[in-house]
């Protein structure tokens, strides 16, 4: 089942976007979602794309979500970059740890910027950003997102924006942190990849024909993403910029020469 979209106009979106998306005259395009379906509420998936610097933030985690009532469910995400202008940087986590009162100082003062760790990228790149997480997104990025569906986000800087941030709520939740290593790197050039496996969700990169270990991972619900070639699900086709629901792996067939990505909730 092919999932409904809703394109997201901001003003830091992009006008001209990746191949197979085409932004609307006169429209800056800085989200796309696929809707989730009512038997797979867990997960969102959508596509980012930015011309602009983006807040730094972080997300609760759920039981802190529950504490704070803001919600039954936080917010862990992972990033796959699709594409990357020269220069272009992710801002995940602190160069050196710091403690609560010197963030909030840094979030009021602007230099919180230059304490984050800020990653050059390329096609290819990948980061798990856990609850918490202190990041940022740079201009000339076009992402993958795969997150807990929840839109909690605090707001620590938004570089004299006038938007509403959240410093209290976002303190009390920051991890003021180096972003581990093992949490990043680059997804391989040929061969199947396990990009993300818990506490919440599972993420796979297929390659070609899906192996007898992911059909017994994914033997319910799942979302599937083409990156290049298309797959069946259920018999219908889904292409590269899509999202389909699929009941099972084993209703799902991929092309022989293409990348998938494959989700599904841990829970």
């Amino acid at each position: 089942m092919l999932l409904p979209t809703r394109t997201v106009e901001k003003v830091w979106g992009k006008d001209v976007l990746p191949a197979p998306f085409v932004a609307p005259e006169g429209v800056r395009v800085g989200e796309i979602w696929f809707e989730p379906p009512e038997n797979l509420p867990e997960l969102l998936v959508k596509y980012l794309f930015t011309s602009q610097k983006l807040s730094i933030q972080c997300h609760p985690d759920t039981v802190q979500a529950r504490a704070a009532g803001v919600g039954r469910s936080g917010k862990e995400e992972c990033w796959l970059v699709i594409a990357a202008e020269a220069g272009a940087t992710l801002g995940v986590g602190f160069d050196n740890e710091i403690g609560a009162a010197a963030m909030r100082g840094a979030a009021l003062d602007g230099s919180i910027e230059d304490l984050l760790t800020w990653h050059v990228v390329q096609a290819g790149d990948f980061f798990y950003i856990p609850a918490g997480t202190v990041h940022a997104i740079g201009p000339g990025c076009s992402i993958i997102e795969i997150q807990q569906n929840s839109d909690i986000t605090y707001r620590l800087y938004d570089y004299g924006r006038p938007r509403e941030l959240h410093l209290d709520e976002g303190l009390a939740v920051a991890r003021g942190i180096p972003h581990p290593e093992t949490l990043r790197g680059s997804i391989p050039q040929n061969g199947h990849a396990t990009l993300v496996d818990g506490p919440h969700f599972r993420l796979d990169l297929v390659d070609g024909i899906a192996d007898d270990g992911l059909l017994y991972a994914y033997a319910e619900r799942l979302l599937v993403v083409p990156l290049s070639g298309d797959v069946l699900v259920t018999g219908n086709v889904v292409k590269p910029g899509e999202c389909a629901y699929a009941p099972g792996l084993a209703s799902v067939t991929f092309a022989p020469t293409g990348k998938c990505l494959v989700t599904a909730p841990i829970g």
